[in-house]
Order: C-alpha cells, then structure tokens, then sequence
C-alpha cells in the first residue's frame, strides 16, 4: 500500500506540473513523455507469450518505428482531428502485414502480423490523441482523466463498502455490480460540474451528463478488456514499472476506450466547433 502511495503521488504530481508549466515548454515535455509511455505499452504488448509467438528483434523495432510514426503524426495540429491521416494507418498496416508474406518458418504468420497490427494502431493511435488533445485543449484531457479516476476510485471504494454482486467475475472478480453503478453516478456528478464550471457553461447541459455517462461506462469497459487480456495471459499486472500499479497500460486501460469514445461522441452531437 506504501509503494502504491508513493507512486500515486508521484504520478499526481508529474500531471500538475504539466499542466501548470508554460504551453511552448509543456508541449515538449508531453512529447517527450508520450513517446516513452508509447514505447513502454508497446514492449508490454509485444512481449505477452500466451497472444502470440515471440517476434524477431527484427518485427519488433519495425512495429516500434510504426508506432512512433503514428504517435507524432501531425504532432504540431492545433486542430483535435488533425491526427493520424488515413494515409499513415494505411502505411502502418502495409508494412505491418507484407512481411509475413515471406515468412517461411512460421516464425510470423498472418495472425501474428494482424496481432502486431491491431495493437501498435491502438496504441499508437491512442498516444496520437493524448498528445493532440493536449496540446489543442488540455482542461478538456483533464475533464476526460477526471471521468476515469473519479469512476475507478469511486467503483473500488463502493464495492468495497457495499459491493455484493460480481460485476464479470471471470474476467475481474473484485469488481462489483454496486461499485461499478455507483463509480459511473459519481464519477458523472464530478466530471461533469468540472466540465461545465472550467471549460463550458454554454454545453446543454443534459448532453454533457449522457456524454459524461456514456465515457465514465466506456471506462469500465475498458478496464475490463484490459483485464480480460492479462488474465487470457495469466498475469497479474502487464508489467512492474510502476510499484503498487503495475504497467503503462494497467493504468491507461480505461483512458483508452474513453479517448476514442470521446472522439466518437464530438463528432457526433459537433461540440466542439
């Protein structure tokens, strides 16, 4: 419990700074970040035994190239969807996919090559946004991390005080039904009066809370895919970088599934003009 404090605090800390520094010194401290905390999930996926077979030291710093070039696609846009272009994912799955064409010991198959693929577009696709988020309006990436932890805090608090009935038990046995209700209620509450105070008044505010919502659920989900890959691959954590957390991705599991969601959600209902 000490380590997982200490590391809390840190992690807590390391946030304020980087919101609190200057824009044109903080953008490059994002960058530089991001391309570790990218680099750090990738090593984590890729080296998972039970999803797929050993890659080649060759594959591997080819899906590590791939994934930075879609971390820092169109890094400068000041415009959130100016992102990764069709043009680079299509690359990315090109070079991903044509080597296992001349594969002929079996060594990287069709379904490794679609492995490799999957998971370095999730991923590189997921850091692209962090980055342009941030540096295109940084209070609404703290509304969205706000969703996350209020949610995940408030679910592992209630299910601990309350929680009787397992949520999906074979895929994440502490998680309750009540905790998981009352993360997502709470975790609406306070991002949405963060959303409405800091950033807009002018939102319709039953929008915002179905939107809140909706994310605060996306979270869960995601946490819960992410759980359902560690326990496919009997681990506990993808990795112990961080003591009392686990890995990069035990800790951006729901950010995951609530950055595209959030993507999604904008286009759709064009708050963001």
């Amino acid at each position: 419990m000490k380590k997982r404090v200490i590391t809390a605090t840190v992690l807590v800390a390391i946030v304020v700074a980087l919101f609190l520094l200057p824009t044109n010194i903080a953008k490059y401290a994002i960058a530089a970040g991001v391309s570790i905390l990218a680099a750090l999930a990738y090593r984590e996926i890729v080296d998972l035994k039970e999803s797929h077979k050993p890659y080649s030291k060759l594959i591997k710093a080819l899906g590590f190239v791939c994934l930075e070039f879609m971390v820092f696609h169109t890094i400068n846009a000041s415009y959130i969807y100016n992102g990764a272009s069709f043009a680079t994912i299509g690359l990315v799955l090109l070079l991903l996919l044509i080597p296992s064409i001349f594969d002929k010991k079996g060594n990287y198959t069709t379904k490794d090559a679609f492995y490799l693929m999957g998971t370095t577009v999730v991923i590189g696709l997921f850091f692209n946004l962090l980055m342009l988020l941030f540096n295109g309006n940084k209070w609404v990436l703290l509304y969205l991390i706000l969703v996350a932890t209020m949610t995940d805090t408030f679910a592992m608090l209630i299910g601990c005080l309350i929680g009787k009935h397992k949520l999906i038990p074979d895929v994440s046995p502490k998680k309750s039904v009540e905790g998981s209700i009352a993360g997502s209620l709470l975790g609406t509450v306070i991002a949405s009066v963060y959303y409405y105070t800091v950033i807009s008044s002018n939102i319709n505010i039953f929008v915002l809370i179905v939107m809140t919502l909706v994310l605060s659920i996306l979270g869960q989900l995601g946490d819960l895919f992410f759980s359902k890959i560690k326990r496919e691959n009997d681990i506990k954590d993808f990795s112990n970088i961080m003591p009392g957390h686990g890995g990069i991705l035990d800790r951006f599991d729901s950010m995951t599934f609530i950055l595209y969601g959030y993507i999604i959600i904008i286009n759709i209902i064009n708050i963001i003009k």
